[in-house]
């Protein structure tokens, strides 16, 4: 969420060019815009961890959500990287949470606050580059699946961590499956915490640009690092968690409701018509009151809206995205303002520069 707890502050970034990914060496430069003067940009510091695809990511504290948030950043001289918690009123960083021999960056912070994901962005980019930060350090690339990296909690308030879910784990589960696990470099993406903060959704993949079959298989496990499992129903790239064990993804052409716990689908969301790509990238409002799916036609993006108490919706005009592609693309990432009332969607301007748009909601 890229608003602050007053929906004042939207964080975002600026960078030079979106036209490859970024050197270890180039910055992005970390603002606010101040939405009650004017959209005024008001720099704050500067990030050597983030790429144009996933940024920095950006989360706010929630436990100080009107002040504080957390972002990467990468030690130039040895790689490493590590996350950073800032402070908008003291106007500098009030943390670094560095580990030198095992270093890694927020990969999601706990909606109730107090904790976030750590995973290691150096095998993230090594394994799918898009998915991390060029040049990062992968102080596990010496292992296709190590015991001593995967999933990471840390402590907001100490520092201290835990091994959540490895990847030696992860490979001997999937061992049935792929009888050539052993020769097969593992990565994590897309962990997602739950809305109660008790357990975490995400996907091991492996083989991605490489020969061989490719590994993307649907994981949960709970916080306590209990019941880790695997699905074999996948719901698409982009899930989002809406209440207690259910996920939203898609099922075919239809955008449904996944139970974690049952491995079934047991709801649907809309219809095809008003969900033309189920697969999008898709968001649910604070209140879970609310729905948005942005998905990509042509060169532009879209975003179909929808209330889930009696299926009023409606859709965007569409966004220039240009013809970037591949680790550089322009994805819709629809995220919402804390009111639900507003949603902040990346696109291109007239002048062909990549900003933020902001989508209001007026319901009659």
């Amino acid at each position: 969420m890229p608003w602050n707890g007053t929906d004042r502050y939207i964080l975002g970034m600026e960078i030079d060019r979106i036209d490859r990914m970024p050197r270890p060496e180039e910055a992005a430069v970390i603002i606010l815009v101040d939405t009650k003067k004017n959209n005024e940009i008001v720099r704050l510091d500067r990030t050597h961890a983030w790429n144009p695809q996933q940024g920095t990511m950006f989360y706010w504290n929630p436990r100080a959500v009107r002040t504080q948030f957390f972002f990467n950043d990468r030690d130039l001289e040895t790689g490493k990287v590590f996350a950073v918690l800032y402070d908008i009123e003291k106007k500098k960083r009030i943390r670094e949470y560095r580990d030198d021999k095992a270093p890694i960056g927020n990969g999601g912070v706990a909606q109730g606050g107090g904790s976030f994901l750590g995973l290691n962005y150096g095998r993230l980019a090594r394994l799918r580059l898009v998915t991390g930060y060029p040049g990062a350090l992968d102080w596990s690339k010496a292992e296709n699946a190590p015991k001593n990296d995967g999933i990471f909690v840390v402590d907001v308030d100490t520092g201290a961590r835990r091994l959540l879910v490895s990847y030696r784990q992860l490979a001997e589960r999937l061992r049935p499956r792929y009888r050539d696990i052993d020769s097969i470099g593992l990565f994590i993406n897309h962990t997602l915490w739950n809305r109660d903060g008790d357990r975490v959704y995400f996907f091991v993949r492996g083989n991605w640009g490489r020969p061989g079959a490719k590994i993307n298989v649907p994981c949960s496990v709970h916080l306590d690092g209990t019941n880790l499992a695997l699905h074999d129903l996948h719901i698409g790239g982009h899930p989002e968690w809406a209440e207690g064990s259910l996920l939203i993804g898609k099922r075919g052409d239809r955008q449904v409701l996944y139970d974690v716990d049952s491995k079934k689908i047991v709801g649907q969301l809309g219809t095809p018509a008003i969900f033309p790509s189920p697969g999008g990238d898709v968001s649910l409002s604070p209140d879970g009151k609310w729905f948005v799916n942005g998905y990509k036609k042509g060169n532009k993006n879209y975003f179909a809206v929808l209330r889930r108490s009696d299926g009023l919706h409606g859709r965007s005009a569409g966004f220039d995205k240009g013809s970037y592609s591949g680790d550089i693309r322009i994805d819709p990432s629809p995220r919402w303002n804390r009111a639900g009332d507003a949603i902040l969607v990346p696109g291109l301007a007239d002048n062909k520069t990549r900003q933020m748009f902001v989508i209001r909601l007026v319901v009659p």
